[in-house]
């Protein structure tokens, strides 16, 4: 229950009024962007790669709706403090709006509205390992009641936006950035895709941060019961995604490489919540690594002084330089 107003005049931290400010700096409407100079590409696309980039954006699409209307909704009515409240607010509200963009993607690309609807309620509905990674997030969402509750949901939250997201990323990127016979294609798209990348770069770190001060007031044990609980969950969700890449990416001959830039996700997810990488380091696609460090890089970049769980004495302040560091390198304009 609030009992009283939120104070902004009051210092709460080093990182809060950061986020906001951020998260407001960035804000955006998926109606800035019009895609129309995409059609003409989208229609020389063969079927297979036009059904990948469908599915892969309806994919996104399901999750965002879960994280807007569920994800960032329960964890701002769990967060005790009430600015960190109104940042988990905000970026609610952009979730709302990462799951319209993807909709002005399709009805600029596709003309059948019927496949669309198909795409969006009956293929998501009846996708069995869609639905299975949505139940075991939600789950966690919807069972908050202690703070080790809220640490899971914390930690479900940063895995959905720094991790299970990418496996549809990826398409977009890698098409944009001329993954096929060197020629750039959809590429209007791919700017709206690089905004929702920003987004979820800025989401995870926050989130992340709060899951690590939360983690460091639990005793040693806790700790340790909590970590096992982590990373079985981390593990389902990555055997889950690793199938679901296949079925995906399969035909185009790209699963191998989303799977590698999918755990290369995982363990930025990881480095968030305060944890060394789980996986092994390995090659990962240039075009699409390019197209991500100019994003994720530089949002995480300095915020610690060391990896590993989370020390209040070690965390450096970040700054509206930090920010502005990222906002000069992507360079995203406004159309």
């Amino acid at each position: 229950m609030i009992e009283h107003a939120v104070n902004w005049n009051r210092k709460i931290d080093h990182f809060t009024e950061t986020f906001w400010e951020q998260n407001n700096r960035q804000n955006w409407i998926d109606t800035e962007f019009v895609p129309s100079d995409d059609i003409k590409v989208w229609k020389k696309m063969d079927k297979a790669l036009q059904e990948a980039y469908a599915f892969a954006l309806a994919g996104l699409t399901f999750l965002d709706t879960i994280q807007a209307n569920v994800g960032m909704s329960q964890l701002a009515i769990h967060i005790k403090e009430l600015k960190r409240k109104s940042v988990a607010g905000f970026m609610a509200m952009m979730e709302h709006m990462h799951a319209k963009s993807y909709s002005t993607i399709f009805t600029t690309l596709i003309t059948d509205g019927s496949y669309i609807d198909w795409l969006l309620e009956d293929w998501v509905k009846n996708h069995p390992l869609l639905q299975k990674k949505a139940r075991i997030i939600q789950k966690i969402y919807l069972r908050i009641k202690t703070d080790e509750d809220l640490w899971l949901a914390m930690v479900a939250s940063v895995f959905l936006e720094s991790y299970l997201f990418y496996s549809g990323f990826f398409l977009p990127l890698f098409l944009a950035g001329g993954g096929i016979d060197g020629q750039a294609m959809l590429t209007n798209s791919a700017e709206i895709i690089n905004l929702i990348l920003r987004d979820e770069a800025v989401h995870g770190s926050f989130i992340g941060l709060l899951a690590q001060e939360l983690f460091e007031s639990f005793d040693e044990d806790v700790q340790s019961r909590l970590k096992k609980t982590m990373y079985a969950l981390l593990e389902e969700l990555h055997e889950i995604e690793m199938a679901y890449t296949e079925e995906i990416y399969g035909e185009l001959g790209l699963a191998y490489e989303v799977k590698a830039y999918v755990r290369y996700n995982a363990n930025r997810a990881m480095q968030n919540l305060g944890f060394d990488d789980y996986f092994p380091e390995e090659h990962i696609n240039v075009i699409v690594m390019n197209a991500t460090s100019k994003i994720a890089e530089f949002i995480t970049h300095d915020f610690f002084s060391q990896k590993g769980v989370y020390k209040k004495a070690n965390v450096q302040p970040i700054t509206k330089a930090d920010f502005d560091r990222v906002n000069e390198r992507l360079k995203l304009r406004r159309m």
